[in-house]
């Protein structure tokens, strides 16, 4: 019997489009799908924790199912040969349908929306520096000179004699291009670029946030601070793993599979320097300093650093430091005379990107105690003032971002991202198009507005006794399945599916474990540093998605404590924010360095106490409890506006 097999795959719009490989026995579909260039997703890193991967085998030896294949699909689905492909080993010539869920486009990407041009409390001084000079070239054979020594003469004295060998290369045709007339570029006084003629007008630079879900960046006048392009997208790292763990699994032990996430990444990067140098009309070889942030898994991949050991205990990162290399050595192929700077990191799994928030929020410099919440698929929390600074990570996971949830998904075109219940529910849609999915905004909102109407209890069930004290509209819409019980939020008439929009028990679950973990985090700072929540000043919530969540329906479901509603605000995309500040301020990049070695970091899972903390904050408040009321301050009027 060969070793090897043959896997083809059948696009869902046509034959024509076949795509086919050779591989060994015994790997699974899923692998098979990447070698043939098909995207398939694995959004919870090949665990068989979801229904991304699904295809359905339409000929050939048809593999027993998996029990994953059993929970994620139904016996139903398994009879008509639907397979997660993470989970079926190849064992004879096969023809595969992929079917993905409904594309998602239109994707939400929050850039950073404040200028930072008339940002009076920040200086320009973004290291890159531009002298227009004239040289003139060695003229007399006795006398001992060269072309280097003759531009270095006329530049100041503080200009490093460094030279690399692409700026080396260019140094004799622009010192004889316009008769010794010439530009030339340096980054905290080393040479970066030569030029022929005055380009000193020309001087950009461009910050990335790169995020586990998705990427965003800015191009910006290094000169003035005003803010050229923005670009984004989502991460197209994506198709191997929802969150941090499935991604350092993927490509743990592997160098070829951490070369496949970092060219991921890479060649996203270069086609963002491609297109915000497009739309600002500007050439890319005058972009001259890039600053990336991230979590530690998105730096270490990028820098293509093996990851491995950052998703073992205890979690160490391989370094902290901050970093300053020429885009030639990752390679940004698309801005060649950039120096790319990483902001430094905290802990294994507290970044690159908490740093640029705790930069953006200022909250280092704060007289009264705050906290900076960057909820994501890894949540950090950052607690304190100018006196102190503690910071945690929380493992939040990728529900909240609509991986592992039956009809999750991102915040694109037709995702539920509202939900209003009165005599029945109202869901309001991304693009006001015929629903898909539900995103996490719309996650928070239902599992709130559903606790308040008490079809979900204190403990996260949903209310399969006494239902008829419900509402008729909203007891037809809890039906049993072979999975379990399902709330309905769109009938399959009006879904854009050929099936409903439902909620179900498992998908809460999901939602649980996420919220608990930002929740339990703040918590657990709160008992560290002895602030309890009279004292605690402001929590801001940073992020992509934190910006589109209802803050109500967040305390409601115990993501964030229970504080007065105008003690929680919005901070943005604070990472992109911080990522321009160290771009256009060499003093708040060196400040990020000076506030990551003073930062404490805290462990949750070394203290005791976390663990009840974390089941304590599974529930939910009931229905009695006022938004924005807190049981522990003295009585108060309850903020209006509740649900």
């Amino acid at each position: 019997m060969a070793d090897t097999v043959s896997i083809t795959y059948v696009d869902p719009e046509g034959a024509s489009k076949e795509r086919s490989t050779t591989i060994d026995r015994g790997k699974t579909l899923l692998e098979a799908g990447h070698m043939a260039g098909v995207e398939i997703q694995a959004t919870c890193g090949e665990r068989g924790r979801c229904r991304t991967c699904r295809v359905k085998i339409i000929s050939g030896e048809v593999p027993p199912p998996t029990i994953q294949d059993t929970v994620q699909l139904g016996h139903e689905e398994v009879r008509e040969n639907f397979r997660l492909a993470c989970q079926t080993k190849v064992i004879a010539d096969t023809k595969v349908m992929a079917l993905p869920p409904k594309a998602e486009v239109g994707h939400q990407i929050l850039s950073s929306d404040k200028s930072l041009a008339d940002d009076d409390r920040m200086t320009l001084d973004c290291g890159v520096a531009k002298y227009v000079v004239k040289a003139t070239t060695p003229t007399e054979e006795h006398h001992q000179t060269s072309d280097w020594e003759e531009m270095l003469s006329v530049l100041p004295d503080n200009v490093s004699r460094d030279v690399s060998l692409e700026v080396l290369r260019k140094v004799p045709g622009a010192i004889r291009a316009q008769s010794g007339n010439m530009t030339v570029t340096t980054f905290n006084d080393r040479i970066i670029d030569v030029e022929a003629g005055d380009m000193s007008e020309h001087k950009y630079g461009m910050a990335f946030d790169i995020g586990t879900t998705s990427i965003v960046g800015t191009l910006i006048n290094l000169e003035t601070g005003e803010t050229l392009a923005d670009v984004g997208g989502v991460n197209p790292q994506a198709v191997y793993g929802g969150d941090l763990m499935s991604r350092i699994a993927y490509a743990q032990f592997d160098e070829k599979k951490l070369a496949t996430l970092r060219g991921r990444a890479l060649n996203a990067l270069n086609d963002f320097v491609r297109d915000a140098s497009k739309q600002a009309e500007i050439d890319a070889a005058h972009i001259y300093k890039i600053v990336i942030v991230g979590n530690t898994c998105m730096h270490h991949i990028i820098l293509g650093v093996d990851v491995t050991y950052v998703g073992l205990a205890p979690y160490a990162p391989v370094i902290r430091d901050a970093l300053a290399l020429p885009a030639r050595d990752l390679p940004l192929k698309r801005a060649v005379n950039a120096q790319v700077c990483f902001l430094p990191i905290v802990a294994g799994f507290v970044g690159a990107d908490t740093m640029a928030c705790v930069l953006a929020t200022r909250i280092y410099d704060s007289e009264e105690i705050r906290t900076l919440v960057d909820i994501g698929t890894n949540g950090e929390v950052v607690m304190g003032s100018k006196d102190r600074l503690m910071v945690c990570s929380a493992p939040a996971g990728p529900a909240l971002e609509g991986a592992q949830i039956r009809h999750g998904m991102r915040g694109a075109l037709g995702a539920i991202e509202k939900i209003a219940i009165d005599d029945d529910i109202a869901c309001t849609v991304i693009g006001d198009t015929p629903a898909i999915g539900i995103c996490g905004s719309g996650l928070i909102d239902a599992c709130a507005k559903l606790a308040t109407v008490e079809v979900l209890e204190k403990s996260g069930r949903l209310r399969r006794k006494e239902r008829e004290a419900l509402p008729e509209t909203l007891r037809n819409r809890l039906v049993d399945t072979p999975h379990g019980c399902e709330f309905i939020l769109v009938d399959e008439d009006t879904s854009g599916k050929e099936e409903p929009i439902a909620l179900t028990q498992a998908d809460i679950r999901q939602v649980q474990l996420a919220k608990s973990a930002i929740y339990s985090g703040i918590v657990m700072l709160q008992q560290v540093m002895d602030v309890p929540d009279e004292i605690l000043e402001e929590v801001m919530m940073c992020g992509g998605f934190g910006n589109y969540i209802n803050i109500e329906s967040a305390v409601k479901i115990r993501l964030i404590p229970n504080l007065p509603l105008e003690k929680i605000t919005y901070s943005g995309n604070a990472a992109l924010m911080g990522a321009q500040m160290a771009l256009l301020s060499e003093t708040e990049r060196n400040r990020a360095f000076e506030l990551s070695q003073q930062m404490e970091h805290v462990a949750l899972a070394a203290r005791p106490e976390f663990q009840d903390i974390f089941v304590e904050a599974m529930s939910f408040l009931g229905p009695e409890t006022p938004v924005g009321w807190s049981a522990d301050l003295a009585p108060q009027e309850a903020v209006s506006g509740g649900d």
